[in-house]
């Protein structure tokens, strides 16, 4: 057992210390992680990850909200959109036969996209803010809230196919909609946004069958302690090596499962 459960708690510490760093790459890199070094099976690493994602995210949105850096209009348009979504896509995961071990080719392409579009957002992300503070236009704010509804549904999609896009992808689309906020207050904004998403996702997946509660549990067990000391040396180690060194093994880890 303790042979079984090392690796796995490894894994968690691993992963959770480049979110504490980075603030992104939960999702993107445990997934393809547990598909490509575990074998697990790529609808189970999706379920099991989506309740991982919505314990890891809790703890963060708590800590937000105590530094009053989250936007709760802006996490409620985002849920508006993907909470309806994830459950539609659940439905249709049902009704096209995809349950325990289950799954078409298509939740693994689905993966594979999702990390390059998710990489390209890493790269991307510190130009957008650029371009979109350049903006000398008041934004129609009715538009700014139907397209942040819009880009929910997006997410919430793609989120419950591969439990990636929750963090790079959605931070990237908060840029692009909200120039004028400070990113703090986008970060956890998003971050807030991830627990319902992940958590009713996570939840369909269980009822589902492709939830491992061994693993889940293993994972956090490194993860947690990973995440914070992450954090704690997030100001000491230059952000665009760590982003650079993130997007490489995306996009690689992307190309690799297309293949």
């Amino acid at each position: 057992m303790l042979l079984t459960i090392a690796p796995l708690i490894l894994s968690g510490f691993l992963v959770g210390g480049l979110v504490g760093l980075t603030g992104v790459g939960g999702g993107s890199l445990m997934t393809p992680l547990l598909v490509l070094v575990f074998g697990i099976h790529p609808i189970t690493a999706v379920g099991t990850d989506l309740l991982y994602a919505a314990v890891t995210k809790t703890g963060g949105t708590l800590v937000h909200h105590r530094r009053g850096t989250v936007d709760w209009q802006i996490t409620r348009r985002l849920a508006t959109g993907s909470i309806p979504a994830a459950i539609i896509t659940l439905i249709v995961l049902y009704e096209v036969g995809v349950r325990g071990g289950a799954s078409p080719r298509l939740i693994t392409i689905v993966l594979a996209c999702a990390l390059i579009m998710t990489a390209v957002c890493v790269l991307a992300h510190r130009k957008l803010r650029m371009m979109t503070l350049a903006r000398r236009s008041e934004p129609d704010r009715r538009r700014i809230a139907i397209c942040t509804i819009g880009a929910g549904i997006i997410l919430g999609v793609l989120v419950t196919l591969s439990s990636v896009g929750a963090g790079a992808i959605g931070m990237t689309a908060l840029v692009l909609l909200y120039p004028g906020t400070p990113i703090a207050k986008l970060v956890g904004s998003d971050i807030a946004h991830a627990v319902p998403l992940t958590l009713v996702a996570g939840i369909g997946h269980w009822l589902l069958g492709s939830v491992n509660w061994f693993l889940l549990l293993s994972l956090l067990l490194g993860s947690l302690p990973g995440i914070y000391l992450g954090s704690y040396f997030a100001a000491r180690v230059p952000d665009t090596i760590l982003r650079l060194a993130l997007a490489a093994t995306l996009l690689l880890v992307g190309v690799r499962m297309l293949g």
